[in-house]
């Protein structure tokens, strides 16, 4: 079994690789980085706690 991350950046960010937040998801995590520095280390939530962060963003 395999447990590299697969990350990804929203559609919205621009091919320039600017200020890009990218995402990988794992069954019980959903991993958040700055694509600028990957040298700090990556937010770790719940899937439910990234729902409401989404929920709320988009409203």
């Amino acid at each position: 079994m395999s447990t590299e991350l697969h990350w990804f950046k929203s559609t919205y960010s621009g091919p320039e690789s600017g200020n890009c937040v990218e995402v990988a998801t794992c069954p019980h995590t959903i991993h958040i980085r700055d694509s600028k520095d990957l040298a700090v280390p990556a937010l770790a939530v719940s899937p439910t706690s990234w729902t409401s962060f989404v929920e709320f963003a988009a409203s």
